[in-house]
């Protein structure tokens, strides 16, 4: 999912703080608590972007349709394929799934744009697996390759659907610093990959290094993250307020490892993923070890309005 730059600011606060602790004294407690707050500040920065980063990313989804091997039609006409928007040609072509990729082929005068400039011939395009994914643009409407477990399927962006507009926003506990602790990692033997299912039943391979191990709230307890590029972590977790409190599946955090072994989970930071309020959205399930027994109530609270999850799971 998307990664958080914002958390390296916490890292470096947190370490400066850590540096000043042994001068003792008033200037240390000084130290201390003017750090606090600017890893505060920070959070609520961080905030701040996540709610413009999935506004403009996530909460515009308006359908994931799967591709069948071969020709697929896509337009607003109700007998294409892959009904588009109401606000786009009755058809712009059709999507052509091959054995190694994704080819679209446009109609004539469709208006479909990629990087700004009218397809007029046959596209090869690179899916969403990777960065520097091919987007189509048709007006507003933004059109993708999106990989799940093995399947490709075509993402539907559409800022004014009837899901963009009818998004009840986002809620957050007060910024608690008693939710930001140092965890330790704990290596594995060998770096290995893991089959995790998401919420469209569809297995996504992801690669874990170790568990990290912290102390929250008088507990020890440990976690399994992902890692998304080197020194990078990402914790798909659940815990005692889940579906109670905050988000019943899954809420995520993103943390940097440093050089020392450690990293800092700042629980303020933890967020809905956006199966919560969009039910278009591949999203991990937690894995079993990643269940907290007991309530982390900071980060984002629970979305006001029950969305299922799609019926390949079996939850609702």
């Amino acid at each position: 999912m998307i990664e958080r730059a914002a958390g390296a600011a916490i890292v470096v606060i947190l370490l400066a703080g850590a540096a000043g602790c042994g001068r003792g004294g008033t200037e240390s407690t000084a130290s201390g608590v003017a750090d606090s707050a600017a890893a505060d500040a920070a959070a609520a920065a961080w905030r701040t972007k996540h709610e413009a980063d999935y506004r403009r990313e996530w909460v515009s989804i308006s359908g994931l349709h799967p591709l069948k091997t071969g020709s697929n039609t896509a337009g607003s006409a109700s007998s294409n394929d892959i009904v588009l928007p109401a606000s786009t040609p009755a058809s712009i072509g059709r999507f052509v799934l091959g054995e190694t990729g994704v080819r679209f082929e446009p109609a004539p005068d469709a208006g479909v744009r990629l990087k700004d400039a009218p397809v007029t011939k046959p596209v090869d395009l690179r899916d969403d697996s990777a960065r520097g994914a091919d987007e189509l643009t048709i007006g507003e409407v933004r059109v993708v390759v999106h990989v799940s477990g093995a399947r490709r399927t075509i993402r539907v962006r559409d800022p004014n659907g009837p899901l963009a507009r009818g998004f009840a926003g986002f809620s957050w506990f007060p910024i608690d610093a008693g939710y930001r602790v140092v965890a330790r990692l704990i290596r594995d033997p060998q770096p290995r990959k893991l089959e995790v299912v998401n919420t469209y039943g569809d297995a996504d391979s992801y690669q874990s290094e170790g568990v990290v191990e912290f102390t929250l709230q008088g507990q020890t307890l440990r976690l399994r993250p992902f890692t998304t590029r080197p020194k990078r972590f990402y914790f798909v977790f659940g815990d005692a307020s889940s579906g109670v409190e905050t988000y019943k599946t899954a809420r995520f955090l993103y943390a940097d490892l440093r050089d020392d072994g450690t990293t800092v989970l700042d629980f303020n930071q933890a967020y809905n993923p956006p199966c919560s309020f969009n039910p278009f959205t591949t999203c991990p399930f937690p894995l079993r070890e990643n269940h907290m027994p007991l309530k982390v109530l900071a980060g984002e609270k629970a979305y006001p309005v029950h969305v299922p999850l799609p019926k390949a799971t079996g939850a609702s």
